[in-house]
């Protein structure tokens, strides 16, 4: 048996901001981890096959986010704006000029007028009928479902509308180090405060009654707490109790999971693509879109493996591929070489290299299925109509004892990022402390 003062389930972001917080706090912590490694969705390769420093996870600091930020410069790790131009290949003709549709002003007119929230697919449909709009419709169903990961038959219009209102395009920055490096000092900033960490420890059960909890874990290990924080993927937490990664609550906590299921959980697979040299950037290309695209940021597209972007204000020969939303789920249990047939063959498309070109080129490449990822079990939260209801459930604590955390408890405009989760991290401490 082992007795701490406060468990922590999940080594993400959000469970190391809480558990710094904690310990800092003066409190004993224990975090449980399943994996080997700590960080959840943040995964850093460095200089692992040919990548140094590529992201298999999460990437960008999407805008002047201050929890990250100020946790970057707490730790001393330096960011970087990461700009590039924008590109959409459509119809055999590239475009850096008119990437969203021109429709996209009329769309914000009507959902500013929205009065009671609907699922942007019945906003679409009831708004935009017919085929005069068609364009606009297919832009924003690529846009929730590859940005966000959503269902637009599920998501949240009033979601989407807060969220498109306070984009900040000028202002996105990658870390120079990589996420990686602020899983390490928010790692290291743990065991300074003698706070401990167990990999490798699948919870099967959390057992408790108010004051008290029990852990067990799947290898037979018993971990004790007066009070717990449950820093676990929303998907792990819809899984099924006969799955992987599953967490039976003994009393059953309805209430909390019935709101946990009627919340939006995203598919996401990401693609690393490793050339021996940034191909899209010579004049074979350039000749094709009738333009450079050296300093190509995102290339937009309506292929198989719709999205891709370079490391561009860096020079670099890595491509990263981006599938999202429904198209992600379809996709879920294809083996890793059949997706990066489907990644040549888009990138064949646009680009008009043959596969074999594009092969002899290939020096490495990596693949995250996120959604076949048991520990995982899908990409971000998005909201769905029902998603405030449910967040205000699982904000409150459980008599004191069992506390919740989780990117998607993040109430604000920046969804489904590392500062939805570091955030939640710092609320879900600062309702433990009281």
């Amino acid at each position: 048996m082992n007795n701490t003062d406060i468990l922590i389930i999940g080594a993400g972001a959000a469970g190391l901001m809480a558990a710094n917080m904690l310990a800092k706090a003066g409190k004993t912590v224990t975090v449980l981890e399943a994996r080997n490694r700590c960080g959840g969705r943040i995964h850093t390769l460095n200089n692992e096959l040919f990548f140094k420093n590529a992201e298999l996870g999460a990437e960008f600091v999407h805008g002047d986010l201050p929890v990250t930020l100020n946790l970057l410069k707490e730790a001393g790790i330096a960011h970087y704006h990461a700009g590039g131009e924008m590109w959409r290949y459509h119809d055999g003709r590239f475009d850096n000029e008119n990437v969203f549709t021109g429709d996209w002003g009329l769309l914000m007119d009507k959902l500013g007028k929205l009065k009671k929230d609907i699922s942007i697919e019945d906003f679409l449909k009831k708004e935009f009928p017919g085929s005069k709009y068609s364009s606009l419709k297919d832009s924003v169903r690529r846009f929730a479902s590859g940005y966000d990961t959503a269902d637009t038959r599920k998501a949240s219009s009033f979601a989407l509308r807060r969220e498109w209102e306070n984009e900040d395009g000028e202002a996105s920055y990658r870390l120079e180090d990589g996420y990686g490096a602020m899983i390490n000092y928010l790692h290291q900033s743990l065991k300074n405060a003698d706070g401990s960490i167990y990999l490798k420890s699948i919870v099967k059960k959390i057992e408790w009654r108010p004051g008290n909890v029990k852990v067990s874990t799947s290898e037979g290990s018993i971990y004790e707490a007066a009070q717990i924080v449950i820093a676990l993927p929303l998907g792990v937490l819809q899984a099924g109790k006969n799955e992987t990664g599953a967490v039976i609550f003994d009393p059953p906590v309805k209430k909390q999971i019935d709101a946990i299921n009627k919340m939006g959980y995203g598919a996401i697979i990401k693609i690393l693509l490793e050339f021996d040299e940034p191909f899209w950037e010579g004049k074979f290309t350039e000749a094709l879109a009738g333009k450079s695209l050296e300093k190509m940021g995102f290339i937009l597209s309506d292929e198989t493996i719709p999205t891709w972007w370079t490391q561009a204000p860096q020079h670099s020969a890595v491509l990263t591929g981006w599938l999202g939303g429904p198209a992600a789920a379809k996709k879920k249990n294809l083996a890793n070489e059949e997706l990066l047939q489907q990644s040549l063959t888009s990138l064949s498309h646009i680009f008009k290299r043959s596969i074999e070109e594009l092969k002899s080129k290939l020096l490495a490449f990596d693949i995250m299925n996120w959604t076949s990822d048991p520990f995982t079990r899908g990409s971000y939260a998005y909201d769905t109509i029902e998603s405030p209801a449910a967040r205000k459930i699982l904000d409150k604590p459980v008599d004191d004892t069992l506390f919740f955390a989780g990117e998607y408890l993040y109430d604000g405009p920046v969804m489904g990022t590392v500062e939805a989760a570091l955030a939640s991290g710092v609320e879900a401490a600062k309702k433990v402390i009281g």
